[in-house]
């Protein structure tokens, strides 16, 4: 079962996106991950230098009807909406400064996109402390 960030970070989530994992055949994984997945995360200016700028920021996957998915031993959706939260609180003063909604990112394995995602709602990233 499934221990929501929220319980142990006691605050909310600092942003929702809507994902889709890309398939094999697009350069994606060839398996989908399982809740408790830690990818990093990058927008697209994060690619314009020479080296990709990632940040350490994980989903928490929701089912299709937005409610959180408690079992571990389930394959996440292709596709569907998941709760990011800023591992590092001091790095919330950066990410207060760059995400806004409507930008676009990308769920990353080191260098690799293996899913694309949009910022629809900013939650708590404006008010989560910087300093947990």
């Amino acid at each position: 079962m499934w221990v929501p960030y929220e319980t142990f970070r006691k605050h909310p989530p600092d942003f929702l996106v809507k994902y889709r994992f890309f398939t094999p055949e697009e350069g994606g994984r060839r398996n989908l991950p399982y809740q408790g997945y830690r990818s990093d995360f990058a927008i697209e200016s994060d690619f314009m230098n020479n080296t990709i700028d990632l940040r350490v920021i994980h989903p928490e996957f929701e089912d299709e009807y937005g409610n959180l998915i408690m079992d571990e031993s389930k394959q996440v959706n292709r596709s569907g909406t998941a709760r990011m939260w800023v591992l590092f609180p001091i790095s919330r003063a950066r990410h207060r400064k760059t995400l806004e909604v409507g930008m676009k990112g990308y769920f990353m394995e080191g260098p690799k996109k293996v899913a694309e995602a949009e910022i629809v709602q900013i939650i708590g990233l404006l008010t989560n402390s910087c300093m947990d």
